[in-house]
């Protein structure tokens, strides 16, 4: 395919475009409006950090299965079935709560199933972007999916919070499941989505295998282990901050749900316009320079936000960073593509994402704990303290400075 040709002018891409957008209307819904149920049925913000890590452990560890289902499995198929699982489990979140039967145990339960499914379906969708627009393209592809995603998170979190203000989280779940039943239907309009000869789903050795495939290629090239071992640092540090912000904004920012919606929607201002600079320029820059500016920018952004005693100024510097997060993450998985070799794109992003999302579950737990015994905003300055030591360990990486690919 021609590299300078739209992404959208292939209509397998511009179909699977659309699924996605819903999938992460869905997944905006969900990601605001479960924490919060949690936070308003216990008041607890170690409870609101143990959501969060529920579905990041999870999510990392069956994203290994994923992987090296995606190489070896028909992708549109899998992915179907991960959003049909989905939407069955909103659908039940939402009669149990309208029944009065939801428990804080079943919400648990139900995460860790949503998590699961959502990595298996991640996994077919990173390995699918190569095969519908080319290696060459698959920085833009990737950004216009990241934006996607960041205009649902700018619009879910306002119009959930306002529902939620009003009518409860009752049909911001209904919402959340009728989005993930529509993009079954919008993936199903998609040809194919690869691989080129799917086969039968795979036994636990051959998949074992896979897996051992992918981390012997991901430890075997310098440059992508110090990204990925360095992406695990942000994750770590960063869920510390995530992990706590509506404990921090409700109560240290004194704001209510409604505004807690459209900071959150803020915020993701910041992620649209990170990503949209990486599909523009992803071409321009040497990546290993990039990124050092990158994750410059992030740690002296963030400053800010550890002394903010108003919404506007936490939602500014927020979003500022989050600008150069989303930056980050597209140039990442962009040329993570560009550099694995097709047969071993799921698996070594199966292995590549357990590493990096490993410091989440540690990170939401020790934020939700700092926060609840001492105070949200400490958690913060820890989470920031982390991303200025990481900005000087990427400053001074030789690996880093010297990548080109």
């Amino acid at each position: 395919m021609a590299a300078e040709r739209s992404i959208f002018a292939e209509r397998g891409f511009a179909y699977y475009f659309g699924g996605q957008a819903l999938s992460y209307v869905g997944d905006g819904l969900r990601t605001f409006a479960l924490p919060l149920l949690v936070f308003h049925l216990t008041h607890s913000a170690l409870s609101t950090g143990i959501t969060y890590a529920l579905e990041i452990v999870p999510f990392a560890l069956v994203g290994l299965v994923g992987g090296s289902l995606a190489d070896r499995i028909d992708r549109r198929r899998m992915m179907i079935a991960c959003d049909l699982a989905r939407f069955l489990i909103m659908a039940a979140f939402a009669t149990a709560y309208y029944r009065g039967w939801l428990t804080l145990p079943m919400l648990y339960v139900g995460i860790v199933l949503l998590a699961s499914a959502a990595a298996i379906f991640l996994g077919g969708q990173q390995s699918s972007i190569p095969h519908l627009v080319g290696t060459a393209r698959s920085t833009k592809a990737t950004a216009a999916l990241i934006a996607a995603e960041q205009t649902s998170n700018l619009v879910t979190p306002p119009i959930g919070g306002a529902i939620f203000s009003v009518a409860g989280p009752l049909p911001a779940l209904i919402a959340n499941a009728c989005t993930y039943l529509i993009s079954q239907f919008t993936l199903a309009l998609v040809p194919t989505l690869g691989p080129d000869a799917p086969g039968p789903i795979p036994s636990m050795r051959v998949i074992a295998a896979d897996i051992a495939r992918g981390f012997r290629h991901l430890m075997g090239d310098r440059a992508l282990t110090a990204v990925t071992l360095t992406s695990f640092g942000l994750n770590l540090f960063g869920m510390m901050a995530v992990a706590v912000l509506i404990p921090f904004v409700k109560n240290d920012l004194a704001a209510s749900d409604v505004v807690l919606g459209f900071a959150f929607g803020g915020i993701s201002i910041g992620s649209i316009l990170g990503a949209l600079i990486a599909g523009r320029y992803a071409s321009h820059w040497p990546l290993g320079i990039a990124l050092q500016i990158a994750y410059a920018l992030d740690a002296i952004l963030y400053i800010p936000v550890m002394f903010a005693h108003s919404v506007p100024v936490f939602v500014l510097f927020s979003a500022l960073a989050s600008a150069s997060g989303s930056f980050q993450v597209a140039q990442i998985v962009g040329w993570r593509m560009r550099i694995t070799p097709s047969d071993k794109l799921g698996s070594v992003f199966g292995a590549a994402r357990l590493v990096v999302l490993s410091g989440i579950g540690p990170g939401a737990y020790i934020g939700g704990l700092v926060a609840q015994n001492y105070d949200p905003r400490i958690s913060i300055i820890i989470s920031e303290i982390g991303f200025i030591l990481i900005a000087f360990y990427m400053a001074f990486n030789r690996a880093i400075r010297e990548e080109r690919r």
